[in-house]
């Protein structure tokens, strides 16, 4: 059983240091183990391991790691024609061009959101949307609309964890979450970074499950409120047709 888990243990510190590279391209040892809080040693055998495997390469200049060509292999088996976010990609590519903006995908995970698929604005100054990071459910469009349109029951489990910020609870911040429901779509100018404004919508299944935040960010100076107002249903129109294309 002790065996047991330390293989477990193994496999856990081992997934730690790959998703760190979601945070970055290179690593040099050091960096790895003050990332995963780990002993440089226990993180060089991980690596070794892991480098035989073909998941990171070890650059004998810098002494630096980068993803292997494994990780490569895995996602191309991954996108499959019927994977949602390969469904959706032609309808957020519509969208972006109609409203000349980045085109955001978003799912939660517990008390953070997701970005799972993005189509980058083709202007010169714009949004870009880095596929795989995660973000503070607490503040955002889609965080709102994560939430408004959760179920009753899982919306109120999450603003009662501990970890809740403990402004954003209440009636106030309930009857907020009310309102873009009766709207169908939220919108945030300047609440997670100065400069950056954001509109979003619910994507449910056939079935009547949410499915993931339908968002378009940009500079605030072009994304202005009133913009945002007049959008609001391209954004609505294209996050019901996305919903029809899912189980």
């Amino acid at each position: 059983m002790e065996e047991e888990k330390k293989t477990v243990r193994a496999v856990e510190r081992a997934l730690d240091i790959l998703l760190v590279f979601t945070t970055g391209s290179e690593w040099s040892l050091t960096e790895l183990a003050a990332k995963c809080e780990l002993h440089k040693s226990t993180v060089h055998r991980l690596l070794a391991t892991l480098e035989e495997k073909g998941f990171v390469i070890r650059d004998d200049a810098t002494e630096k790691y980068r993803l292997g060509l494994r990780v490569l292999e895995l996602s191309a088996h991954f996108a499959r024609s019927d994977d949602p976010t390969v469904v959706l990609i032609g309808e957020m590519e519509k969208l972006r061009d109609q409203m000349g903006e980045t085109v955001s995908l978003y799912i939660r995970d517990r008390l953070e959101r997701v970005r799972i698929q993005a189509v980058q604005s083709r202007q010169a100054i714009r949004r870009v949307a880095q596929v795989g990071i995660r973000l503070p459910l607490s503040v955002g469009a889609s965080s709102k609309v994560l939430l408004a349109f959760e179920e009753r029951n899982t919306r109120e489990a999450l603003l009662s964890d501990p970890a809740w910020p403990a402004g954003l609870r209440g009636p106030s911040y309930a009857k907020q979450l009310d309102e873009v429901v009766a709207a169908g779509y939220a919108t945030s100018f300047e609440e997670r970074e100065p400069g950056a404004a954001a509109l979003a919508a619910p994507i449910f299944s056939r079935t009547g499950k949410l499915y993931a935040a339908l968002a378009v960010s940009g500079p605030s100076n072009r994304l202005t409120p009133d913009v945002m107002e007049e959008r609001a249903s391209a954004i609505v129109g294209a996050a019901t047709r996305m919903g029809a294309l899912l189980d």
